[in-house]
């Protein structure tokens, strides 16, 4: 146990994070494993791998995650900030490199190969995206002279229009989300709401008409008859199979047949092996994260704070929210990972990053600690 006595920077860091939510995620990131264990097997077989590659590798990965969120929950408001900007330009340039150097994977060009390592660099520029945001957002409603406003409005088309271009339209719509999710807290008229509404439909429709890919996941959707739905009809199969108990751990059949168990289909494999009780358990874990972090963000008084957390608890809310929904066939297929259970080193180190930031941006800090930074803030600016 450490000391509230001991003026180490690990003394003060302890005393100053929420415990409750550190619990929360190391809770989420065992139970990834777990439910790993029982989506992953199949799939390493089926591709000649050895029976526990997937479950190894995510283990591998958990490491260097854990050097990424325990390091940058360190980190002072500014140093935050500084680091969401390195992230973000060398993410971007990452995306432009992969138009051209980039393996095209199922049609779309979202990854880099760095050695024998694959990265999807928009994983990486979500968290930044919104750390940056934020601060525009902050800095516009406090100073008449910056042109935050100005600048939070052009961060979002400069970040998806690359994106749309590879194309990946789930991280296009999640990102434009958050957004306006973040125009909205920092005091957006009502007006404007109705007008983003109007405008992110348009975008709907848009990517509809031509965007074939698009066009094909929401038909399917709708009308099953339009095109394959062998996944979310066997994720549906799953729940039935499992019930409210499940059948037991490594009793699951559908994950035999499935392709992509160990991924964006893992929650359905949980409900076949250990039932709607722990799907529920689940989703309920997920729900205490995102409350207990606007509930942080809503106690914190700097602007920068409350905006950021708010933005990034929005952000894996969402992703959680989505992944889910898609494995109960409520939504059209996204690709999109269910955070700290679905296999990918990408997204675990990105969502390790993302709830660093969070962390470090809820820790409880005096008053005098705040208002130094934005002293010298601003007369670094001056």
């Amino acid at each position: 146990m450490v000391s509230r006595a001991e003026r180490s920077a690990f003394g003060d860091w302890w005393w100053t994070v929420d415990r409750l939510l550190l619990a929360a995620l190391a809770i989420l990131s065992l139970a990834g494993l777990v439910f790993l264990m029982a989506g992953g097997p199949p799939v390493a077989e089926r591709l000649g791998l050895s029976t526990f590659h997937f479950v190894n590798r995510q283990v591998l990965f958990l490491v260097p995650a854990l050097a990424i969120l325990l390091p940058v929950s360190f980190l002072s408001l500014r140093h935050v900030r500084r680091l969401a900007l390195l992230v973000y330009f060398t993410g971007m340039a990452l995306i432009l490199l992969a138009f051209q150097f980039g393996p095209e994977i199922k049609g779309a060009h979202r990854w880099i190969m760095i050695g024998p390592l694959g990265i999807q660099p928009s994983e990486f520029v979500k968290p930044a995206f919104v750390i940056l945001a934020a601060w525009a957002f902050s800095e516009g409603a406090k100073r008449k002279d910056m042109p935050g406003a100005l600048l939070a409005f052009l961060i979002l088309p400069a970040t998806i229009v690359p994106l749309i271009l590879q194309p990946d339209f789930g991280q296009t719509m999640l990102i434009t989300a958050v957004w306006c999710g973040l125009f909205f807290v920092a005091g957006l008229h009502w007006f404007w709401v109705m007008g983003l509404g109007g405008a992110g439909l348009v975008g709907v429709v848009a990517a509809y008409e031509f965007l074939p890919h698009v066009r094909a996941r929401i038909e399917r959707f709708m009308d099953k008859s339009s095109g394959d739905t062998f996944q979310v009809d066997m994720a549906m199969e799953s729940f039935s199979r499992g019930g409210w108990l499940g059948r037991g751990p490594g009793e699951g059949s559908v994950k035999r047949i499935l392709p992509d168990a160990h991924t964006d289909f893992i929650f359905a494999v949980t409900a076949e092996e250990f039932g709607i009780v722990v799907c529920i358990g689940l989703l309920l874990l997920f729900a205490f994260i995102v409350l207990r972090g606007l509930t942080l963000a809503r106690r914190n008084e700097d602007t920068f704070c409350r905006l950021a957390a708010t933005g990034l608890v929005m952000m894996f809310g969402l992703q959680a929210a989505i992944n889910m929904m898609v494995n109960v066939h409520l939504m059209p297929a996204k690709g999109m990972t269910l955070p700290f259970i679905s296999y990918g080193g990408s997204s675990l180190l990105s969502l390790a990053l993302s709830m660093g930031f969070l962390i470090a941006l809820t820790r409880r800090r005096p008053r005098a600690e705040t208002m130094d930074y934005f002293t010298q803030g601003s007369a670094a600016r001056s």
